[in-house]
């Protein structure tokens, strides 16, 4: 079994760099929370904002999403990009935490979605604060203690290319050692 787990704060590139790593290990699958959350809420005519707001209201929105993160990490040959990957993916092979600061994660989100780093700003904090009660409520889960991950990156300075290559010799490291 192979098990990569990457968790992040949001901006710090962990779709982007889960993404670039799937095409590179194509044996890999690709599991992400963010996409289901989005989905679950869009179907429902909601934004993210409004997701946000119904999910610290309804406790089984965060489980349900935390438990498809979980189950698929007992699979093999996969790759979870979620806020909480690496809490969840006890058995994951390799657990890694992207970061970077609010300033550039805003930037980063704020050029992606077209949208003006003010309004970007507010809502990643709003969000972050949102997650970081309800992750610590649901599931005891300190969000800012990263000592169960085996790599811990700051993207802040590193291009995607980068980042990329330096997770894919840790990956490809974990993934021959599983053979």
């Amino acid at each position: 079994m192979v098990a990569v787990a990457i968790s992040g704060l949001h901006g710090a590139g962990k779709s982007t760099i889960s993404k670039a790593l799937v095409k590179k290990f194509k044996s890999l699958k690709y599991v992400c929370a963010g996409e289901i959350f989005r989905q679950l809420f869009k179907e429902r005519g909601m934004t993210l904002s409004d997701g946000q707001r119904y999910a610290e209201l309804h406790p089984a929105v965060d489980r349900m999403i935390d438990r498809r993160i979980a189950d698929a990490a007992r699979s093999d040959k996969v790759l979870l990009d979620a806020r909480l990957a690496g809490w969840f993916a006890k058995r994951a092979d390799l657990k890694i935490f992207l970061t970077a600061s609010t300033k550039t994660r805003v930037m980063r989100i704020a050029q992606r979605e077209n949208r003006r780093y003010r309004d970007v700003y507010n809502e990643t904090i709003r969000r972050e604060k949102s997650e970081a009660k309800r992750f610590k409520r649901l599931y005891n889960i300190d969000i800012d203690d990263y000592s169960v991950f085996d790599i811990v990156l700051n993207t802040e300075r590193l291009s995607v290319s980068e980042t990329t290559r330096i997770l894919m010799t840790a990956v490809d490291t974990v993934m021959k050692r599983r053979r």
